[in-house]
């Protein structure tokens, strides 16, 4: 499998895109989320542009470069992973004169399996390389800058000083291929492998601990109990809370689909608690706020009953980017109740991940939190989603 170290680049969502599109089997991880030890069950690597200069991430980027070198793996190192990579094997870099951003053009100097010729290329970076060490040698330059693409001497391991995954660079995506062809990276991924590896994720994350999850219905809580349930069995119990504020009844639609998946869920009827709570209450900010809350107490009062520990909820992360602030400084759009909606303090415990792509941890910590859940979906059950409405699709 294909390792994507996301080192903070803007441009590295252009790969990801890119990857997927073509089916390939690959995992992408922020670079303080990579595990060192789990290197071994990759067998290539390509390592993003950053943003800013840190010494942590300059000793794990080092270390897989190591890695790649001592196993013979292919790597690829995009900008700062170029430049880490001529420093790793004894190389220098150097400050550039200025920010050199925007397009310019890179002569192919020495016959290579990744490009030959010219390309129209991207170029961002403050930084350059300055001086190959004796394990690297130069394919390639332009008038800014001297190492635009270097290579090991014996190795698949190379490093661009240019963005190819940019979409103004001409033959980035033809650059990409040509890596990946030597990297052995073949578009054989299919649903059914995440479904599978989801699974065993979330039994090493509950282990023998019981969970409850949060249904309402729709396609991200629908998949994420159903994906527990793979995992823990008898282990989850499922709810759905009927609010009295949900569709004319869309609590009698969803317990018949849910049943054809394995998940039965116990109906809370607490449709006087919330009309009683929300009574006179306008403001749609606080609306959201009480709901979450209540939410939260009944779960939790079930939980008590049975010892549960673990929350399962579906969310999209667009959710949680709305609700919370997840990266940097952002605005909260609205609280979505089950993410920025719930209490500060919750008694059940939290689900955690390492595959962000797919399930993602809030940035409260609150319970888990799926994304890019329709993928899961579609493989699950087909077209039919818990609703019977193919518009959840």
């Amino acid at each position: 499998m294909l390792l994507v170290v996301d080192n903070g680049s803007i441009y590295t969502k252009n790969l990801i895109d890119f990857l997927s599109n073509k089916k390939i089997e690959f995992a992408s991880q922020k670079v303080d989320q990579v595990s060192l030890p789990d290197m071994e069950k990759f067998h290539s690597f390509i390592l993003s542009g950053r943003r800013a200069n840190d010494r942590k991430m300059n000793a794990i980027n080092s270390k897989i470069i190591k890695h790649a070198v001592s196993e013979k793996k292919p790597l690829l190192g995009i900008c700062y992973g170029a430049e880490i990579l001529a420093i790793t094997l004894g190389g220098t870099i150097k400050k550039s004169d200025r920010h050199v951003k925007g397009e310019e053009t890179v002569t192919i100097e020495s016959q290579n399996k990744l490009c030959n010729g010219e390309m129209d290329v991207t170029e961002s970076h403050k930084y350059e390389i300055s001086q190959l060490g004796t394990e690297l040698h130069n394919l390639a330059s332009s008038k800014s800058c001297r190492y635009e693409i270097v290579k090991h001497n014996n190795l698949n391991i190379f490093g661009t000083q240019f963005h190819p995954e940019v979409m103004h660079t001409s033959f980035g995506k033809q650059f990409f291929k040509n890596f990946l062809d030597i990297s052995g990276c073949k578009p054989n991924w299919k649903p059914s492998r995440l479904v599978k590896s989801k699974v065993q994720e979330i039994k090493e994350t509950i282990g023998k601990e019981v969970a409850i999850s949060a249904i309402s219905g729709g396609v991200d809580s629908c998949v994420s109990s159903v994906l527990v349930s793979k995992a823990i069995g008898k282990n989850l119990q499922s709810f759905i809370v009927d609010t009295g504020l949900m569709r004319y009844k869309e609590v009698e639609e969803i317990l018949p689909s849910l049943k054809k998946l394995g998940v039965r869920p116990k109906v809370i009827n607490a449709s006087n608690l919330f009309y009683k709570r929300l009574n006179n209450v306008v403001d749609p900010e606080k609306k959201r706020k009480i709901i979450g809350k209540t939410f939260i107490e009944l779960f939790e009062k079930e939980a008590k009953k049975s010892r549960a520990k673990f929350l399962v909820q579906g969310t999209l992360y667009p959710d949680v980017i709305e609700s919370v602030n997840v990266s940097g400084p952002s605005a909260v759009i609205k609280s979505h109740h089950n993410v920025g909606g719930l209490p500060k303090k919750m008694k059940l415990k939290l689900g955690k991940n390492k595959n962000y792509r797919i399930l993602r941890k809030c940035k409260s910590k609150r319970g888990f939190v799926f994304s890019n859940i329709n993928v899961i979906h579609n493989n699950l059950y087909g077209k039919e989603n818990c609703r019977n409405n193919k518009k959840y699709v």
